[in-house]
């Protein structure tokens, strides 16, 4: 260790330390981070540490780590640090107010945890705080009117905590804030007029509080930006399922004044007040005789914010440690906001995280590096997007853009600079392999493929702050194929015959052009074949997505997936023996699909392939095509849809053999 930056940065070494038996009382997880150690450079830097280029520490990104302590009060003496990410953790105890004194912090992110006290009124004069998530923690008491203060904060996320209080007028005062996010609290008072006419607002999130009065009618230029369920006392005009407003709710001044749960007026109440909810001893530190029918309320509430708040944690729990996967991502219809942020005005400076350097960390990207004897960042270059344009396009990864999720992946829409419309899948570092050659030679193959019936990889981003890889994919908005099946007569959208032949074709073409060597692609097996990685586009073309993507991920990850495969039927039988994953594993999985979309079901049974070997196809037909299909093709597909599934994978046909036999198909009803 160099004797004189220990003489210059004591300070910071010594509060790395204290932070480390703070947040890792067992030594389990920072090992690395030792007395001896040199948190900026050589073979003994301090995982998850960075620093700028003037050797200083400028920031700490240990997300996702199984940490279980507590955040210090030495936190406050790290004077440069710009990002701080200690999400998905379980860190408890209170947000230390020492924290206010990193004035040059932009990035805060101490969600998902189970933090717990008052959030520190102090945090209101960090000037340069541009993201602040404190979300899904234990936290209690009101929020700070000093919040006010944050002129560049453009993320704001206090969701899913316990707090009481009313919605501070102030925070309209922040002009470049985007996206507040107050839901699942127990917030009370009507929404301040100041803040409905934040210039920069584009999504208010207020849904599961006890909030009442007339709603601000400013807030109808957010449209579905505007989520305020499940505040039974909110009313207004022009927005839907709420209620006209009487004479008694009309009062909406920028204070946010309005009925607490007892009925009694908030008036003279600060708006910061921590006024604790009528309860019973059960949920008040300090319970008070209440009116019974107060109880009742409070228990409906907790009820209502509970049940939501399981659901989104069950999702979060990925990110906090490696469990089984399971089953994959569902496409839902969300709602995308297309406002300005498009225009790429949506956070004013860029990534904090461009100016630092990583001695030792996960950089599979960088441009020292070399790959096949060449550099790979000129071969890469045009695939290349950075944090920020990837931040900009989903709303910095807003739950409204959330398209679906699985135990190592989330997926979000986004709209890039240029007007279109993508999906961004957020890859942690513990899914990724890592080797990073390895790495690099996955992300090769995925940027080699190149055919129609395959969704187009744009481009991705490797965060070295986040711990996380970013794959930007064109956007297919017809949902997955798995949800054309299992539909009911009337209640949803049932695929014509010609539709279906069409969706097979360009299944087969798309298998069969990841099992064709080319120049510059391998041959390639796919994996993870399913009714839910078939996209279906605007024309109902077929799209197979996460093509090429096990290449990128460590074996564990690709391992638990096989569960849900198997689970749905479409894991080979040969794979319990041999452990391997061949072209014909993939054609039998393409056999089961054939099987889904003749029967229009998901679950496909043992009767079904006894009515296809009897040859009795019209019992296997989709009863809801009315008999509107080829005799001729039914029974072909039927006979394929066998012989894709033969229990010996060398009776199977050769993926080129189908698209050469489905060519002869030329539907037409």
């Amino acid at each position: 260790m160099n004797p004189k930056w220990v003489c210059g940065k004591n300070t910071e070494l010594r509060a790395l330390m204290e932070m480390k038996s703070s947040l890792d009382p067992e030594s389990l997880y920072l090992s690395s981070w030792t007395i001896n150690g040199n948190p900026c450079g050589g073979s003994d830097s301090f995982e998850g540490v960075a620093c700028n280029e003037k050797g200083q520490v400028a920031n700490i990104s240990l997300q996702g780590k199984g940490l279980s302590g507590k955040l210090s009060p030495a936190i406050g003496e790290l004077k440069h640090l710009t990002g701080l990410y200690l999400h998905y953790n379980s860190l408890y105890g209170p947000i230390p107010r020492e924290i206010a004194n990193l004035t040059n912090l932009t990035d805060l992110y101490l969600n998902v945890n189970h933090l717990s006290g008052e959030i520190p009124s102090e945090i209101g004069k960090m000037e340069n705080l541009q993201v602040l998530q404190l979300c899904y923690n234990q936290l209690t008491g009101s929020i700070p009117t000093q919040l006010g203060g944050l002129k560049q904060l453009v993320v704001l996320a206090l969701q899913s905590n316990q707090l009481t209080g009313a919605i501070p007028a102030s925070l309209g005062d922040l002009g470049m804030l985007m996206r507040l996010d107050l839901s699942s609290n127990r917030l009370f008072g009507s929404i301040p007029t100041r803040l409905a006419e934040a210039p920069s607002l584009r999504v208010l999130d207020v849904h599961n509080n006890t909030l009442s009065g007339n709603v601000p009618p400013a807030l109808k230029r957010l449209d579905d930006g505007f989520l305020y369920e499940y505040n039974l006392g909110l009313c207004g005009v022009g927005f839907s399922s709420l209620k006209t407003c009487n004479a008694s709710d009309r009062v909406n001044p920028d204070k946010p004044y309005g009925a607490g749960l007892d009925g009694t007026s908030t008036r003279d109440i600060p708006e910061t007040a921590n006024v604790q909810l009528p309860c019973n001893g059960t949920q008040c530190q300090n319970p008070s005789k209440s009116k019974q029918s107060a109880s009742i309320i409070v228990g409906i509430v907790v009820f209502a914010i509970a049940v939501p708040t399981i659901g989104v944690l069950t999702f979060t729990q990925y990110r906090r440690r490696k469990q089984k996967l399971g089953s994959s991502f569902t496409i839902s219809d969300n709602h995308l906001i297309t406002s300005d942020h498009g225009k790429g005005t949506y956070r004013k400076n860029g990534s904090p995280l461009v100016s630092l350097e990583y001695s030792s960390g996960w950089d599979p990207l960088a441009e020292s590096r070399n790959f096949n004897g060449g550099n790979h960042d000129d071969m890469f270059h045009s695939f290349r997007f950075n944090l920020e344009e990837v931040e900009t396009a989903t709303q910095y990864f807003s739950e409204s853009n959330l398209l679906g999720k699985s135990n190592f992946s989330a997926t979000y829409k986004g709209l890039l600079r240029d007007g279109s419309i993508v999906a961004v899948k957020s890859i942690s570092k513990t899914s990724c392999k890592s080797d990073e050659s390895e790495f690099i030679k996955g992300l090769n193959i995925l940027t080699s493929l190149r055919n129609e019936n395959l969704v187009r990889l744009r481009g991705f981003c490797c965060s070295r702050g986040r711990g996380e890889c970013f794959l930007v994919y064109d956007f297919v908005p017809n949902g997955s194929l798995s949800r054309f099946l299992d539909v009911k007569e009337g209640e949803g959208e049932v695929l014509e015959w010609s539709t279906r032949v069409s969706i097979v074709k360009g299944i087969a073409k798309g298998i069969a052009y990841l099992h064709t060597y080319k120049a510059n692609k391998p041959a390639l097996v796919h994996q993870n074949i399913s009714a839910e990685k078939v996209l279906i586009d605007k024309r109902f073309n077929p799209m197979l997505s996460d093509s090429g993507l096990y290449k990128l991920l460590t074996n564990d990850i690709v391992f638990s997936a096989l569960k849900a495969s198997a689970a749905k039927g479409y894991l080979a039988p040969e794979y319990t023996t041999t452990g391997r994953f061949t072209e014909k594993s993939d054609v039998y999985a393409f056999g089961v699909l054939l099987f889904q979309i003749l029967s229009g079901q998901r679950k496909i049974t043992s009767s079904m392939r006894l009515v296809a070997e009897a040859s009795r196809f019209q019992e296997l037909v989709d009863p809801n095509l009315h008999g509107r299909f080829f005799e001729y093709e039914a029974a072909k597909l039927a006979k394929m849809a066998l012989l894709c599934t033969h229990e010996c994978p060398f009776e199977r046909p050769m993926m080129e053999a189908i698209v050469q036999e489905l060519g002869n198909f030329s539907s037409c009803i």
